[in-house]
């Protein structure tokens, strides 16, 4: 069974497989690739914890713990926040220069 795949017009990827034929887009792939990545950042938003809501806004919360360090699965969950985030921001850019 042979698979090989090349480049139609610069945007169309198609692979050629006696089974299964796909044709996808770039603008296609970079749209999916932006869902994914805006799901799995809004999942790793919501696993950052920060207690007392909006109580601490309008004075009502523990200032002690204003300045305290991140430690195990919070500090993993933020770098991964920081790092989805900028890969967010990178295909969206791609997104707007490949519609252009």
């Amino acid at each position: 069974m042979e698979v090989s795949s090349h480049v139609v017009d610069n945007n169309i990827i198609v692979c050629y497989n006696p089974f299964v034929k796909y044709n996808f887009s770039m603008e296609s792939i970079i749209t999916i690739a932006q869902v994914a990545v805006a799901i799995i950042l809004m999942a790793l938003i919501l696993l950052q914890n920060r207690g007392g809501g909006l109580s601490s806004v309008f004075g009502g919360g523990d200032s002690s713990n204003v300045f305290r360090t991140k430690r195990g699965m919070e500090k993993t969950i933020f770098i991964l926040t920081i790092i989805f985030s900028i890969l967010f921001l990178g295909v969206s850019i791609a997104n707007i220069l490949i519609r252009a």
